[in-house]
């Protein structure tokens, strides 16, 4: 490279020493990163073609970072990318196995349901229930809240599973 050093990456004899000198680097750089060879060598080949269309821009010697760059950043679109992808598939697969008009109409009626039942509870009752269920809390932590022993507070969820199961197993 000592030849080339005041040489514009548009020369095409600059341009080919810089990929002869560099381009495994580059390639193994991203292999690391991916494990996939192809996938490499398709990002190194694309980071080449963007240095090649940005020649002028580039200076020489801030070629190698520069490449370095462009590979690093094609690799996390990719992984980006990828990640979109499997999000949408996975969508999909949940509207194609769960989303026929009868199902989505029993799973509003049995929410319907559901909230109902809940509402019905005795308020002793519905507030552990909806301490536990749907705030995350432990049976200590509510019992510390609402002043009762830890047994009171399963008492107290037992008996609203308890309802809550007869009301909602006819459904």
């Amino acid at each position: 490279m000592a030849t080339i050093k005041n040489s514009s990456m548009c020369d095409e004899k600059t341009y080919e020493l810089f990929f002869k000198t560099h381009s495994k680097v580059f390639r193994n750089y991203i292999y690391y990163k991916c494990g996939d060879i192809q996938q490499a060598e398709d990002i190194v080949q694309d980071t080449f073609i963007k240095l090649w269309k940005n020649c002028a821009k580039v200076a020489l010697k801030k070629a190698k970072s520069y490449m370095f760059t462009l590979a690093n950043n094609a690799f996390l679109n990719q992984v980006a990318h990828k990640k979109v992808v499997l999000e949408y598939q996975k969508t999909i697969m949940r509207q194609q196995t769960n989303e026929s008009p009868e199902f989505i109409l029993e799973e509003k009626e049995f929410l319907l349901k559901l909230n109902k039942a809940i509402a019905d509870l005795p308020e002793k009752q519905r507030v552990v229930f909806l301490l536990s269920r749907i705030d995350k809390k432990k049976y200590r932590e509510i019992s510390e809240l609402l002043g009762i022993s830890i047994k009171a507070v399963e008492k107290r969820m037992s008996q609203a599973l308890d309802t809550l199961r007869k009301k909602i197993s006819n459904i």
